[in-house]
């Protein structure tokens, strides 16, 4: 083996040694998601110290997602596979309101494009987005809600966007709330 294919060889060999052990398949760094829900339960808890709620009950989900059920609903839980029917508005830990589907809401919360189409947000439980699914923490707060229900939702990052920079209006690793009503399921 001639010196150049020596050099070449040990090259491509310390390339391979030096990659940063939070590297997965294809050179996307590991989402961290023991260590954002350590992170967003601290801030979640902080939150709820001073968030006015009028609530029946709490639900601290398992998962970090808490429930907070203002109104209980008289219809039954949904269950994966189910279409679930609601509206909502979404808004971080700050106030600032980033998503809804009232017109009249995202109008006073200038967020408002005459684009899109306001109505009712119909979702599959347990689904992807892809697959006509919403954020895996829409399924873990509606799956402890009864149709009918008003509730606001607190979404983990992990069970939200994640470290996502592509979402207009919510920064990477943001904790979401949802003030939803459940208005029925298919």
């Amino acid at each position: 083996m001639s010196f150049r294919n020596i050099i070449i060889v040990f090259l491509v060999a310390s390339m391979g040694f030096s990659c940063d052990d939070q590297l997965s398949g294809f050179g996307y760094p590991t989402y961290d998601s023991e260590g954002n829900l350590a992170i967003d339960r601290e801030k979640i808890d902080e939150y709820l110290k001073t968030a006015q709620y009028d609530s029946l009950y709490r639900i601290h989900d398992p998962s970090g997602v808490v429930i907070i059920v203002e109104e209980e609903g008289d219809g039954s839980r949904p269950v994966s596979g189910n279409v679930v029917y609601t509206n909502y508005t979404g808004y971080l830990l700050d106030g600032s309101v980033f998503d809804t589907n009232l017109e009249d809401v995202a109008i006073a919360n200038d967020i408002h494009d005459e684009e899109r189409k306001y109505a009712i947000f119909n979702f599959f439980l347990g689904q992807s987005s892809s697959q006509g699914g919403a954020i895996q923490g829409f399924t873990l707060g509606f799956q402890r809600l009864r149709s009918g229900a008003k509730a606001s939702i607190i979404i983990p990052a992990p069970y939200g966007y994640q470290d996502n920079e592509d979402i207009d209006r919510i920064p990477a690793n943001s904790v979401l709330v949802f003030d939803v009503e459940f208005l029925g399921m298919d």
